[in-house]
């Protein structure tokens, strides 16, 4: 999986909510995801703006869901999870092993946990509060450039 597909696997809902806490804690990478749609769409900025917000968040997540624009989808949900769900992203390197710093990878493509270990910290992280955002940051890991660990993807 790569970060253009979990786009592809968001619902409307999800994408709203995502790009309204963008907009009011991360402007710039609402930015990001709103000039990624104009520009896959061919529209102007400005009429973009100007349509209701649930058709904005509809029009990124179809820009963000197309392989050219795997990395702005990586960069927005990088930034959703290091600055707006942070405590979920620790949970989770914390459990899988994985060393970082605050959040930020110590290493690129980090060793993968044994099959057993790996399937037993996913199955604690999915019973945790917050089950949508567990399982967008579960995809959204495993779909960083950084990691290619097979065992998690088939735990998706």
């Amino acid at each position: 999986m790569r970060s253009h597909e979990v786009f592809q696997q968001m619902t409307p809902e999800e994408a709203a909510g995502l790009l309204e806490v963008l907009r009011e804690e991360s402007p710039a990478i609402a930015t990001v995801a709103l000039g990624a749609a104009a520009a896959a769409f061919k529209l102007r900025r400005q009429f973009l703006m100007r349509q209701p917000r649930e058709r904005q968040a509809d029009w990124v997540r179809r820009a963000l869901a197309r392989p050219g624009n795997a990395a702005a989808a990586e960069e927005v949900l990088a930034d959703f999870f290091l600055e707006h769900q942070k405590d979920l992203l620790l949970e989770l390197l914390d459990a899988l092993g994985v060393e970082h710093e605050d959040g930020a990878l110590a290493q690129t493509n980090p060793p993968s946990p044994t099959k057993r270990k790996l399937g037993a910290a996913v199955k604690k992280f999915r019973a945790g509060e917050e089950s949508s955002y567990r399982e967008l940051l579960l995809r959204a890991f495993a779909a960083q450039s950084a990691i290619d660990w097979p065992d998690l993807e088939a735990l998706l």
